[in-house]
């Protein structure tokens, strides 16, 4: 089976860009990439096509590689009855999408590797998830499946036809929306619904699997902000808490894994997202600015430091995932036996260690140990009477000397592609973690992403999505507009640098008129005029990412309040009023939405600090700000350098500094305070 995969002939993916795609360029199965060749061939032919879809992080589609794809008999099979496709669903979320909605509508369920046929016209007419080789565990066996599609579209071509053409007219009726008037009765459902979902013995809002819920979190942080309702603080708290102990975190490099396949945060799934820790260092950083619990902070450092470490591309941006796998098993590279951390540390050490991170002669995953707290701090500290600080020193020396052991094990594969939406993400924590923590790294970090995206991947013809190794390709969806388009302004409130401003519009310009709906529902994820795609999406659900069609709304409202531009609110409350439409069915699943809907329900918020320097009481002023819990405020930093362009915002008029010195006017509801000249009185204001 190895040998076909690394000695084989090449196929039609041996020159792909995304990693995952070569990965099965020396499969017996005569593999294309999406596009005109292979979807010319199949018209030719008249063949079906076999449309594989998955990512390079995703344990279950090398299973099926290495069962299947490389299997020469099934491989054969595939060969003479189709057109075989494959595609990373990273770079081409568009078809993910579309064909997901598809599989989901003929078996009820979905997930990767997702094992579609099509027409040659790319209807779907059957379609699945992981298929074994051969019948096994209630699943029909992969063999069997391509054996008799390929009779069928032979002997019954227009029973298969009549089925893709019910399929299509589902397909096509979920894609429009209907419109609600906007008010809080969404945030409300979802609150109550996440109140009933809560798990109060581990956290989070489902049982196993356990996936990080960074959007529900974000919600109850703002409902708890304006309500004062202690019992939203306490789930949020919770569930940082949780998370933070558990092995879904690596306590070694910092960093999330994908979710846990247990209730309890403990067994992860072992692949790592750049998407993920984004969003968990965001809602870390804010968990922190509420409750100024210190493991929150270090939580969102440590994984802040784990990606610049270990997921930034020379070029500037960020990489996207690693695999959950290392010589052929899952989290071998992440897992210890207690034998080996007393080898490693001084006896007293390995032993706090282990009573610490619950390090056992069985271990808690198949002989061997995933780190975690199962115990407060605080109790381990005193049974060994040490004060927790001490204690943390202690641990934190430990792991200074496990951390390069692991670094000498074989790694697991990363996919090193740049994704312009995911960066945006990601420049939207940096930029967050610089304000909240004060840390230059996370600046110039964000500042050379958001350059190197503005620089290379947004070119005259639009915006790009996919970097790998000098190379670029795909047209731009809507999440990489939107997702780059709001992390844009969030680095000008932190740096106060016009040019993030200036790019954010345009970027926003560009959005509406190339995914723009003409009669007002919302956003659609793909661009019009691409005739390979069987339906234009709406996207109104959060997924393991934010909705891109909330966080388009999130970008078009924050400009038109920085702009006072009445049409850039209108279009921002059309799209929010065909997710609320959606969101009566799946209130909880809207969450990253319904914050955009808070900002927009509540009376605008705007704080300017001017200053003719850049001088002490200015950073003052801005660690106040950074470390405030206002989620809803728009931040204008006017420094000398910048301040004549930064004028061109209507609500700076007359804002200046006074007598020299650094001076903030914070505004609500358009009533704005008298000028302020100290971070001690701003920050009271802010609290």
């Amino acid at each position: 089976m190895q040998d076909a995969r690394h000695e084989g002939p090449m196929n039609h993916l041996a020159n792909a860009l995304s990693p995952y795609l070569r990965q099965h360029a020396r499969n017996p199965v005569d593999w294309y990439p999406w596009g005109k060749e292979a979807l010319a061939k199949a018209k030719r032919e008249q063949k079906p096509i076999f449309l594989s879809i998955g990512y390079s992080a995703c344990h279950w589609c090398h299973v099926m590689e290495r069962e299947s794809f490389e299997n020469e008999e099934i491989a054969e099979l595939l060969n003479q009855n189709f057109v075989s496709i494959k595609v990373d669903r990273e770079e081409r979320p568009d078809l993910d999408r579309v064909y997901m909605k598809a599989v989901q509508m003929m078996t009820g369920r979905g997930g990767w590797p997702m094992s579609v046929f099509l027409t040659p016209d790319l209807e779907p007419f059957f379609g699945g998830t992981y298929f074994p080789p051969d019948d096994k565990h209630g699943l029909p066996g992969f063999r069997r499946v391509v054996t008799e599609l390929g009779r069928l579209w032979k002997e019954e071509r227009e029973r298969v036809l009549d089925g893709s053409k019910q399929i299509m007219g589902r397909l096509s009726e979920e894609a429009v929306p209907a419109k609600q008037v906007l008010d809080r009765a969404p945030i409300e459902l979802a609150v109550a619904g996440l109140k009933r979902q809560f798990d109060t013995d581990a956290g989070g809002f489902s049982r196993a699997p356990k996936f990080p819920p960074a959007g529900s979190l974000e919600l109850l942080l703002r409902e708890h902000a304006r309500t004062g309702e202690a019992g939203l603080l306490k789930m949020v708290v919770k569930t940082l808490d949780e998370m933070g102990r558990g092995g879904i975190y690596d306590h070694l490099a910092g960093g999330f894994h994908r979710y846990t396949v247990d209730d309890q945060w403990l067994v992860p799934h072992f692949e790592k997202m750049l998407y993920d820790n984004a969003l968990l260092t965001r809602v870390y950083l804010d968990g922190w600015a509420v409750t100024r619990e210190p493991r929150f902070r270090q939580v969102a450092m440590e994984t802040l430091d784990f990606i610049l470490r270990e997921m930034t591309d020379r070029a500037g941006g960020f990489h996207s995932t690693f695999d959950a796998d290392s010589e052929g098993e899952e989290g071998k590279y992440y897992v210890w036996s207690q034998a080996e951390i007393e080898r490693i540390l001084p006896e007293t050490e390995a032993k706090l260690f282990a009573q610490a991170y619950g390090v056992t002669p069985g271990g808690n995953f198949e002989g061997h140990n995933i780190l975690n707290l199962p115990h407060p701090l605080a109790d381990v500290a005193k049974r060994h009477s040490l004060t927790v600080d001490q204690l943390e020193q202690r641990l934190a020396a430990s792991r200074r000397l496990l951390l390069p052991v692991r670094a000498k094990r074989v790694p697991p594969h990363k996919d090193d592609k740049v994704l312009t939406a995911w960066n945006g993400l990601m420049i939207s924590a940096l930029a967050r973690g610089y304000q909240v923590l004060g840390d230059e790294r996370y600046k110039l970090a964000a500042e050379r992403a958001a350059g190197f995206l503005l620089d290379t991947m947004h070119t005259p013809e639009g915006l790009l999505r996919v970097f790998r190794d000098g190379k670029k390709s795909t047209p731009g969806f809507l999440d990489d507009y939107a997702y780059l388009g709001d992390a844009l302004l969030d680095l000008f409130e932190a740096t106060g640098n016009w040019r993030w401003f200036t790019a954010a519009q345009k970027l926003a310009t560009e959005m509406a008129a190339a995914f723009g709906d003409p009669e007002g529902n919302g956003f659609f994820y793909s661009r019009a005029g691409d005739d390979e795609l069987i339906v234009r999406e709406r996207c109104f659900l959060d997924e393991a990412r934010p909705s891109p069609n909330g966080v388009a709304a999130h970008l078009l409202l924050r400009l038109a309040r920085f702009r006072e531009d009445e049409a850039l609110e209108r279009q921002a409350e059309q799209a929010l009023a065909a997710a609320a439409a959606f969101g009566q069915r799946f209130p909880t699943a809207l969450t990253h939405t319904w914050c955009t809907l808070d900002e927009f329900l509540a009376p605008p918020e705007e704080l300017v600090m001017a200053s003719e320097t850049d001088s002490k009481e200015l950073q003052d002023m801005l660690r106040a700000v950074g470390q405030a819990y206002r989620p809803n405020l728009a931040v204008v930093l006017s420094r000398g350098d910048h301040a004549k362009s930064i004028a061109r915002i209507p609500w700076l008029a007359d804002r200046e500094a006074r007598d020299g010195k650094a001076t903030a006017y914070l505004c609500v509801n358009r009533v704005c305070s008298l000028p302020i000249t100290t971070a001690a009185k701003l920050r009271k204001l802010l609290d």
